[in-house]
């Protein structure tokens, strides 16, 4: 919908198309609580908003200017309404996205407020959300994006995706796409610690970026290939009670055996050419975890190898963390405690829940359950959504009954 208004408005008037959104949803709350939600409440949305917009053209077109592209289209009856439904048209609305995914990555921005904004206008976070993929502070991010938007608001018109500068844009794409899965699959939500449906539309997203050949590089397919194999074990991420299941105790039986063949093909696709970048070696951790039989049977020798080359070549505390997870499955729990202390910028994850936890389940399996209860308590301190909070509550509980 952002998209779409905004090739009508212009990228000058974006506060006015997210204006639009907002009334929209605004009207759906209204009619939808009187009348019931629609068979398709997103074309109902999508309808609720080119009204709008065909109202406020017609409103302000003397005293506002919109997209300069549109021309003296939008000034007459006889071209303003098939104007307008063509904004809206699926294929117009997919290359707008793709336009204004571009757009945001503008060259006066610094690669953080671009994913920030790429994140906020078209994926729908706000700011606690982009806090959390982040690892820091949600005035931090609220800043960046409000300086963000004014710097997009000046450039007058949406990127050309002919243009020159289309390489230099789209690794700040992708890397806005892998947050957004990444914060569906395992994010910092206070509703939910799995939303599929942002893995649905970060994939969506992927596509549009293959279906664009000078987007269709080995590391797009690299990343597609990455959501593919994730997205595969979303069925057994989440038990039949609403909890969080561990890789340990997945059934593995429900993992999406076509998305694990669709990812493994992606990723045999995304091995031509030179390149190698951080989604080759995750997609290929995933493609490792996608071929074992169970957690024991995984091999965890060639997955440590590649948390040291993602190191390399990526580095994070959370990398940091994975890593020292499987060096933990590799060599046992004292050298997955060690690689733990290893990690740099520790005080990043003192709200991520999972760095506790992963010290815990590495003390109870060397037998010290007081720490591992520490540890277990300290992560429900920073437990961000009644998921993950259930999930270390049982956690604790089979630690003080003795349970591994």
């Amino acid at each position: 919908m952002v998209a779409a208004l905004t090739r009508i408005f212009g990228v000058h008037n974006l506060a006015l198309a997210e204006d639009v959104v907002q009334d929209a949803f605004c009207r759906a709350l209204e009619v939808w609580k009187a009348r019931g939600i629609p068979d398709n409440p997103s074309a109902w949305l999508m309808a609720t908003a080119k009204n709008r917009a065909v109202d406020i053209v017609r409103r302000e077109r003397t005293a506002r200017t919109f997209a300069p592209e549109m021309g003296r289209l939008l000034e007459t009856e006889w071209t303003l309404a098939p104007v307008i439904d063509e904004a809206f048209a699926a294929h117009t609305i997919r290359d707008e996205q793709l336009r204004m995914m571009f757009s945001c990555c503008h060259p006066q921005l610094p690669e953080e407020a671009q994913l920030a904004l790429i994140l906020n206008i078209l994926c729908g976070f706000g700011a606690n959300e982009i806090a959390g993929a982040f690892l820091t502070g949600r005035a931090a991010i609220e800043k960046r994006i409000s300086r963000a938007k004014k710097v997009l608001a000046g450039s007058r018109k949406l990127f050309d995706l002919k243009d020159v500068e289309f390489a230099a844009r789209l690794s700040t794409v992708r890397r806005a796409l892998y947050l957004l899965f990444n914060e569906g699959y395992h994010g910092a939500s206070e509703q939910s610690a799995v939303r599929v449906e942002l893995c649905d539309e970060a994939m969506r997203l992927t596509a549009l970026l293959r279906e664009h050949p000078p987007a269709a590089t080995s590391a797009t397919y690299a990343l597609a290939a990455l959501m593919c194999l994730h997205a595969a074990r979303l069925p057994a991420r989440v038990d039949e009670a609403g909890d969080l299941s561990a890789l340990v105790d997945q059934d593995r039986s429900r993992w999406d055996a076509r998305l694990v063949s669709e990812g493994l093909a992606l990723l045999e696709r995304s091995a031509a050419g030179q390149e190698v970048t951080s989604y080759h070696i995750e997609s290929a951790i995933a493609a490792m975890h996608a071929g074992a039989p169970s957690l024991a049977q995984t091999d965890w020798p060639s997955i440590v190898a590649l948390y040291d080359r993602l190191m390399d070549v990526a580095p994070s505390p959370v990398v940091a963390l994975s890593r020292a997870i499987a060096i933990g499955q590799r060599d046992g729990a004292e050298q997955g405690l060690a690689a733990l202390d290893a990690v740099t910028d520790r005080d990043r994850l003192s709200n991520y829940p999972f760095y506790p936890a992963a010290r815990a389940e590495l003390e109870l399996r060397r037998g010290n359950r007081e720490a591992a209860r520490k540890q277990f308590e300290a992560a429900l301190g920073v437990a961000r959504n009644g998921e993950e909070r259930r999930f270390l509550e049982k956690r604790l509980r089979n630690c003080e009954n003795g349970a591994q």
